[in-house]
């Protein structure tokens, strides 16, 4: 038997029993369409509306706005529910979006948008990064030109995840000088929009369920009322400001994986048989799964602590940057350990565990690179 986690203030009952809804709505309703899914290279929209009438979408966002009133541990556990479900983090992108309106947005924006965000009647995504910046937000070039009661916004977006699926767009924009000062969020309602474009959904080497687009815009008319706050040149400061909660998303998402791949391994590995035995009677396989399973041990121990630290308020970035970075390797280590006691058939895109591999790849990429990490970490020693 595993060791026990220690079981935090923010692990009750409540959220047991929110898990569980999770775990079988996802279970009855999403798993069976994933091949699909993935073959299209998309999750429809309408799939979450359903998922929005469940409470699974937005459970932290207040009552007023459509939300539960929940603590952010209940988003957490629905991306926990989804990773292990191999369903790609779609409605993290949606929640992150979600939370720059929740927390820089007026009422009235929050108003005209969050109860459609909470319900899945709008499906949100953030574009930052552009053919020629990445990391460094401040170098970003797509323009938002001031004209009377109007913004018009040229430029492009690339590797931007529900870029073809969603309807609501958190864009940012240049409207002022160059650095982080002159950089905005604007809000985009992309439906019959003129001038915007969805272009290539670009084909990648796993997370092929979640789509990843191009976005071009091309003299696009946006109301100032659209400006996420009101005021110009905030954008990097909230950008910057939402980060330990999008780094917890992604390191949440790697623990889950890892437990997952460890138990289909467990699983295959006692069933396959080589030489007169079975495959997990080998010293070898053995050994590399105690290894996996202390990986997973102690990369969920740390997600559950950052957890509880960020429900305190207490989760500085520092330690956000050394959770994502850290789980994200920690979690191509462990499938791709996993995978090789597979044999062949885990090279079969068929068996899960090919899957889960390609997918983690990804993950030492978005949300901030391994090595940006590590550069943010550094800084401050």
């Amino acid at each position: 038997m595993l060791p026990q986690l220690h079981r935090h203030e923010w692990m009750s009952e409540e959220i047991d029993a929110f898990r569980e809804q999770a775990r079988r709505y996802i279970a009855g309703e999403m798993t069976p369409q994933l091949d699909g899914w993935r073959r299209q290279g998309f999750i429809p929209r309408e799939v979450w509306k359903p998922f929005g009438a469940m409470g699974l979408l937005l459970p932290e966002i207040d009552e007023c706005w459509g939300g539960a009133g929940a603590n952010l541990a209940y988003q957490l556990v629905v991306q926990d529910e989804l990773a292990k479900a191999e369903i790609p983090g779609n409605t993290a992108v949606h929640s992150i979006a979600s939370h720059y309106i929740l927390a820089y947005g007026t009422e009235e924006q929050k108003q005209r948008w969050l109860p459609k965000l909470a319900s899945g009647d709008m499906l949100a995504a953030i574009a930052m990064t552009e053919p020629g910046c990445g990391s460094d937000l401040k170098a970003l070039r797509t323009k938002a030109r001031r004209d009377g009661d109007h913004y018009v916004i040229d430029g492009a977006k690339t590797f931007i995840t529900n870029g073809f699926t969603c309807n609501l767009l958190v864009l940012a924009v240049r409207t002022g000088e160059a650095g982080s000062r002159g950089v905005s969020l604007v809000v985009l309602e992309t439906e019959d929009l003129p001038g915007f474009r969805v272009g290539r959904r670009l084909e990648k080497i796993g997370q092929h369920a979640s789509d990843t687009a191009e976005l071009f815009f091309d003299g696009v008319r946006v109301p100032t009322d659209n400006l996420v706050g009101g005021k110009e040149g905030d954008g990097f400061i909230q950008l910057m400001s939402q980060l330990p909660y999008e780094r917890m998303l992604l390191a949440v998402s790697a623990a889950a994986v890892i437990e997952r791949a460890l138990e289909v391994t467990v699983d295959y590995t006692k069933e396959r048989k080589a030489f007169g035995q079975s495959v997990f009677d080998f010293q070898n396989t053995r050994f590399k799964l105690a290894e996996v399973a202390t990986m997973a041990h102690v990369v969920r121990t740390f997600v559950n602590d950052c957890t509880q630290r960020l429900l305190d308020g207490t989760l500085d970035n520092e330690a956000a940057y050394m959770a994502k970075w850290w789980c994200s390797e920690q979690q191509c280590k462990a499938t791709d350990e996993c995978l090789q006691l597979f044999g062949g058939y885990g090279y079969m895109a068929e068996y899960p565990i090919a899957r889960m591999y390609a997918d983690a790849r990804v993950q030492r990429i978005y949300g901030g690179t391994t090595e940006v990490m590590k550069d943010l970490i550094a800084r401050k020693l």
